[in-house]
């Protein structure tokens, strides 16, 4: 790490909101460049994966099997809009659906249990789930929660759709 690029900590690194402003803009742009080259596994490449995508496999892989009104609610999406992409994946063979033995209308969606699939996932994630640990591990939760509140924040403001 060259030494411009160092973090920094202490009053010295404290910035103004202008400079903060000035630092993300300059930022996002190369932040959003290295995730458009993220490769994707071999063995998914064939399965037409898309950014949406890696946000349902990440539910499912961090939190487990799930109903897919609650993969869209956490989607902030339309369960229709869930239903055709699980449908998608599951033809493709990267997701399995089982009626939900407690109540028989449901459908719980997991990632399939085809072992070289799910380990390609597991790549997958696994590069940004490690710049997130390296980035958020310095921090104290209440610091994690501020930057997590921030870029949603910044999200919403850019979609239009602030509250």
């Amino acid at each position: 790490m060259s030494a411009e690029r160092e973090p920094r900590s202490g009053p010295e690194s404290a910035l103004s909101s202008d400079q903060a402003i000035r630092a993300m803009l300059l930022l996002m742009p190369r932040v959003a460049a290295r995730l458009k080259r993220t490769k994707i596994p071999e063995r998914l490449s064939s399965f037409n994966l898309a950014p949406r995508h890696l946000s349902l496999l990440s539910y499912l892989l961090f939190d487990g099997p799930m109903p897919v009104n609650e993969l869209a609610a956490r989607l902030e999406v339309a369960p229709t809009t869930v239903s055709l992409m699980v449908s998608d994946l599951s033809r493709q063979g990267v997701l399995e659906r089982h009626t939900d033995p407690a109540d028989r209308r449901r459908t719980i969606v997991a990632i399939t249990e085809d072992e070289e699939t799910r380990s390609a996932i597991d790549t997958w994630l696994a590069n940004g789930a490690n710049a997130w640990r390296a980035a958020f591990d310095p921090l104290t939760p209440e610091q994690r929660a501020v930057f997590v509140r921030t870029i949603e924040t910044y999200e919403r403001e850019v979609s239009g759709s602030a509250d």
